[in-house]
């Protein structure tokens, strides 16, 4: 074999080779974008379920009433439990200690529960028309809930919603305000709801709420 034919020879397996690792080079990086494709599909396939859980969670909303603290406490556990917002009843005129004198009974507190046509002014605006579930907190006044929670259901169409009522109280139970929440509008779902007392813990909140996740 001539010289000529040996270079000739040794260019073609060159080319050879050099076509041989590119092609191998090119199926390994399709390989790998295969496998890079299929985790990031199976990650989007996840991600439904996570976003669907946010997606129930944004339909549900904490509103609520507290004059003293211990409602807005269990409200924040709520929130921070369910990781969904709050929106806070301020009264136009806040409650002062003589206001929640429960010994007098000239004490505004006494004179808006002894009144059927009272409902207390409220200072900012309230939407909850883009929320299904409603968790409304209000301290028991008078074995009921105060009269701005009334306030509330009147300046809201609640029709159709569902709502969870919690509430604070020393030693009063949740089953009469429940109840008149029931009666005062028909077309709103109102479970059987929980009362708290001013003590009670996140765990105790916590432990409420997967009972009535489930």
């Amino acid at each position: 074999m001539n010289q000529k034919l040996i270079i000739i020879v040794i260019i073609v397996v060159i080319i050879l080779a050099i076509g041989i690792g590119t092609t191998i080079a090119l199926n390994n990086k399709n390989k790998n974008q295969d496998i890079d494709n299929n985790t990031q599909n199976n990650q989007e396939n996840d991600e439904p379920q996570e976003n669907q859980n946010n997606t129930n969670n944004n339909q549900s909303i904490v509103v609520y009433f507290s004059a003293t603290g211990n409602t807005e406490k269990i409200a924040k556990y709520i929130s921070e439990t369910l990781n969904i917002d709050t929106i806070e009843i301020i009264p136009e005129n806040k409650y002062t200690s003589d206001d929640l004198n429960y010994g007098n009974n000239n004490s505004r507190s006494n004179r808006e529960q002894n009144d059927s046509n009272a409902r207390p002014t409220i200072r900012n605006q309230i939407d909850v028309s883009s929320y299904d579930t409603i968790y409304l907190g209000y301290p028991i006044w008078w074995g009921t809930v105060p009269k701005i929670i009334l306030t509330f259901l009147d300046t809201n169409n609640l029709d159709g919603k569902t709502i969870v009522p919690f509430c604070t109280s020393g030693s009063s139970e949740i089953s009469t305000s429940v109840n008149n929440l029931r009666s005062y509008n028909t077309n709103m779902q109102v479970i059987d709801g929980r009362r708290f007392s001013p003590t009670a813990t996140k765990s105790e909140v916590s432990t409420w709420l997967n009972e009535i996740n489930k």
